[in-house]
Order: C-alpha cells, then structure tokens, then sequence
C-alpha cells in the first residue's frame, strides 16, 4: 500500500536538518520527559527516530485510508441539518483513524496527552495529509490553534481544553465576518460580560469559518463598547458543549469540498477570555494567523507534490506518436519546473518551520524560568526569522501550488478537463491557497518591510557565505549576481520618496527576495543530498534568474510618468 511518508525521501531528508539537534534540546528540555514518560525520547537520536515512526504511521494512514477517500469526499461533501455539521462519511473514517493513531494535539506537552511535537514534524505530517486531502487537511491541522490557546490561556484553561484535542476533538478560529474580512479591525461580534453568570456572551454573525462547527473556537469579538478598531477587540473561547452557536448555512466552494466552510449565528453564546482584555487583534491573532499561515505553506506544498505525483503518473503512462509523452521536451520542462517549484517551497517551508520551532521554544522556556542572555539573543534572531520567512513561505507556496495544479492538468491534456481524474480536484482545491489566511498581497504587505529594512539582504549575505559542493558554485555565484540586482531595484525604489510606486512595486520586490532566497536554500540542499536535490536545483536557478531579470527590467525601465496608468 502507498506511504505518503516513506515514498518521498525528501521529507525524511528535511527531518535530519541539522538544525534539529537544537531544537529537540529546547523542546524536550535537555529530554528531562524520560523519566516520567514512558514514551519520551532519550536523546536526540531517540527523538528522531520517535519522529520519523510517526510520520511513518501518518503516511500509511495518508494512503489507505484518506486518499482512498478523498474522491468520495470531494463528491460528498459535509452536510448541514438543524444548525449543525455533519462530515462526509470519507471524512468520519479519516478522523476515526488519525485519532485511534493518535496524531492529535501532536505539539501539546505529554502532561496534556500530547506527543510534545516541535513545530517542523507536525508541519510534515500536514503536508502528508494535505498531498492526499487538502480539504480533510484543513480539519485535521486546526488542531494547531491550540497553539495560542497554550501560549495565551491560563493554567485552568489548559488543564480543561488542551487534553480535549490531544484526544481528538476539532477546532476552529472564528476571525471574519460578512463586513470584515482581510480587515479584521472591522469586526464587530459583541462581547459582553454576564455579571451574574461570571461569563462573557458573544452575540452576532461569523462567515468564511473553516470547520465551523468545531468542538472548540477561539473567536475574535469586540469587548470595549464604542470602539471601532483593533484596540476594543479580545480574544475568547468558545465551547461547543455550551451551545448558543448555530450554523446558518454551509458554503457551496469551488475546492475543499470536505471542508465544511460556514457562517455562524452566535446568540447569546456563552464564552470566556483568554488572555488580556483588548490584545485579541494586537497579539493574540497575529499570533494565531502566523501560525495558520505556516499551515497554509505546508498544504500548498501538499498540493504542489500531489500535482507532481498525478503529472508524472501520467506523463509515463500517456502514449502519442509511439513513445511516452515524458520523452517529449515540453512535457519534461513542465514536469522538472513542477518539481523544481515543489523542492524549493518545500525548502523555505521547513526553513522557516525550523526558525518558528527555535523561538517558540525558547517563548515556552522563558514562561518556567529567565533565560540567559545567550538566550535572549537567540530567541529575538529566530522571532526576527520566522516572522519575515513566513510571508514568503505562505505567498510564494500558494503562488507555486496554483502555477504546478495548472501545469499538472496541462500535462493531462484533454484529460485533465474530465473529472474522473484527480488533477481537476487538486486544480480546484489549489486555488484558495493564496486567497485564505492572507491572500498573496496581504503576504507582500507583511513581508515589504524585511525588503526596505535590508533583512532579507542581510540573510541573503550571510547565506553566500554557507559552502557549497564544487558542482553548485557556478550556480551560487549567479544566485549572487542576482541578489546584487535584488538590492539595486530596492534602493532605486526607496531612493524615489515616492510612496505609490514604491507600493506598486512591492510585489515584485517581494518575489525577487523569495527567489534568492529559495535559490540559495535549493543549493543547501543539493550540496547536502546531491542524489535527491541537483536537478531541481539547476532546473530552479534558471527559472528564478529568469523572474528576476523580468522584474529587475520592469523596475529599472518604469519611471513615475508610468504610474497614471496603473491608477483606478
């Protein structure tokens, strides 16, 4: 049967980055577990390889059982009766099997029922079920709201909610609302505090929720009367079990069918706060979203390796003018660029994974005890890290799962416009990947200022200075070449004073400093494990070259003359 796991060693590879060692050591605490756990690692190698058996168990879940029904599902589609969801049948059996596994609340301590997961496996385990099931991914992986459940909750609210998920009930994050969607200051669900009931209620309407019947939300709601911005919002949870909260309706999507997506009614819905008063939008969501952005970045990369998987399934089995169509040059350029694309996205993704798993640990840390100064350090270099790789890693994900779902039914031919093949399912299952949790340009405008404030020169620096193998420095030396334009169209840019262009050339910027940056990991990998890494590393350098030169022309030949053009 089908390993989502063991049949792309790529994974495997990522899971031994040596940045791991550091990781493992914050997040098991020098693996101070074993003696109370059973089931603790002992050591690094121990942790590894307790890793490695889970992502193992969730990649023959992956094949057996979601893959297997994830066409059913897509047909299926969760149903809605008396206020309420009820999943497709595909969906129950996925859930039924994840939980009896035990892959839930795979981040939480082991004191919660967790498995004490770092953040870069159970980003893995994401991209596995999302390369099957996009849709049963965005479930399975809103287990990850805990997160800031963890981080913002109080002790009560932990020992009450957190081992509720690591035995396997859902969550959701109810942010938007039908007049406030990527402007979440808008919102303007009411929360008000029951003095005799020792509660808060939350009263009106959420819409565009994932999984919205969930057992646990964590809602987005403005506590402060009178005000209209960010600063009356709080954040709160809210337990299904206290009911108050109906679903009006379930969306009709063009993808992710076996994602119910629904609009709630909230009616004097029971709810308490976590956290402070008045930090919902300020901190408590950004922190929630960045995370939810991560996921995102692992389901594009899902769907990128799905797309792969299909194009080149049928590139070898397709036969025209007697030979494979895999033979042919235009189909070999698509499939090479489709994995190129995949192998660099999936790089930055775990890099950034990687850098989000370093300063969360040493959050975690600081809550137990006052770190050292070394440790300060490091946790504010790796904050700065994750927070400016993370834009990147979810705009330019969701940009390639969209351009490799087009190029995989391309592939196809007129086939791929029939739907008994997978391709039109992951074709329409790609495309909410640059909308959701922040679309594309909301991605540019998080990333923009890591552009003018030379971060992400500054990384790309330091990243010319990693060795390579003899066989990738010809490519090393052009990737610099091509961070030297990078940073010429940025100062030509700034050097204008001239706010509207410099917001119109934003996104351009923002994809020149991804490209290198992808360049550069790619090369990492390719002197690292040149048997899995070399090709897609030649194939990608050419391409990322090619989309640097087209903005470095656009910018350098665009003057502000131009910009009565592009006004509305």
């Amino acid at each position: 049967m089908p390993n989502f796991y063991t049949e792309h060693p790529e994974l495997r590879y990522h899971l031994n980055n040596p940045m791991m060692e550091r990781i493992c050591e914050l997040k098991e605490r020098n693996y101070r577990d074993k003696d109370e756990f059973d089931y603790a690692p002992q050591d690094y190698a121990d942790a590894i390889d307790s890793y490695d058996k889970v992502l193992e168990i969730t990649g023959e879940i992956t094949g057996e059982v979601i893959a297997a029904n994830a066409e059913g599902v897509d047909e299926e589609g969760p149903h809605c009766a008396n206020g309420r969801v009820e999943y497709a049948s595909g969906t129950k059996q996925n859930l039924d099997a994840m939980v009896k596994a035990g892959l839930n609340g795979m981040t939480m301590p082991r004191r919660f029922g967790g498995l004490n997961f770092p953040i870069t496996p159970y980003t893995m385990c994401a991209e596995i079920v999302a390369a099957a099931d996009a849709g049963f991914g965005n479930i399975w992986s809103l287990q990850d709201c805990i997160e800031t459940l963890y981080e913002f909750g109080n002790e009560d609210q932990h020992s009450r909610f957190i081992p509720r998920i690591c035995a396997g009930e859902t969550m959701s994050m109810d942010l938007t609302e039908p007049d406030a969607g990527s402007d979440l200051q808008s919102v303007m669900l009411k929360a008000t505090y029951d003095e005799a009931n020792n509660c808060w209620r939350l009263n009106g309407v959420k819409r565009f929720i994932t999984n919205g019947d969930a057992d646990l939300h964590l809602v987005l709601a403005r506590s402060e009367e009178g005000t209209r911005d960010g600063r009356g919002l709080s954040m709160f949870i809210y337990d299904k079990r206290d009911g108050g909260v109906n679903v009006r309706r379930i969306e009709n999507k063009l993808g992710i069918h076996g994602s119910p997506t629904c609009e709630l009614v909230y009616k004097n819905a029971r709810a308490e706060l976590c956290g402070d008063r008045k930090l919902g939008l300020i901190k408590y969501v950004m922190a929630l979203m960045n995370g939810a952005r991560l996921g995102i970045a692992a389901q594009s990369v899902g769907l990128s390796q799905a797309s792969y998987n299909e194009a080149l399934a049928y590139a070898k089995d397709r036969k025209q003018f007697g030979k494979a169509i895999i033979e042919f040059p235009a189909v070999a350029d698509m499939l090479s660029t489709i994995k190129a694309k995949l192998d660099a996205g999936r790089a930055l993704l775990y890099q950034t994974a990687r850098y989000v798993d370093i300063y969360k640990a040493l959050d975690d840390i600081a809550r137990e005890r006052k770190l050292t100064p070394e440790e300060r350090q490091e946790q504010k270099k790796y904050a700065k890290l994750a927070d400016s790789f993370t834009p990147l890693a979810k705009g330019m994900n969701s940009e390639y799962a969209n351009q490799n779902a087009y190029d995989c039914i391309q592939v196809h031919g007129g086939s791929g416009f029939m739907l008994e093949y997978a391709c039109q399912r992951i074709y329409r299952d790609a495309r909410i990947t640059s909308i959701y949790e922040g679309t594309t340009q909301l991605q540019v405008v998080a990333a923009i200022r890591y552009v003018t404030n030379g971060s992400y020169l500054s990384t790309l620096r330091d990243y010319e200075q990693v060795a390579c193998s003899e066989e990738m420095k010809p490519l090393l030396e052009r990737v610099k070449v091509m961070t030297d334009r990078f940073e010429a169209c940025t100062n030509l840019v700034k050097e204008t004073g001239n706010q509207e262009l410099h917001d119109l050339m934003a996104r351009r910027l923002y994809e020149m400093a991804a490209v290198c940056v992808m360049s550069h990991l790619i090369i990492q990998d390719a002197t690292r494990a040149p048997e899995l890494f070399v090709q897609s590393a030649k194939v990608y350098v050419n391409y990322a070259e090619a989309e640097v030169e087209k903005h470095n022309a656009f910018i350098t030949k665009f003057n502000a003359d131009d910009l009565a053009a592009y006004r509305k």
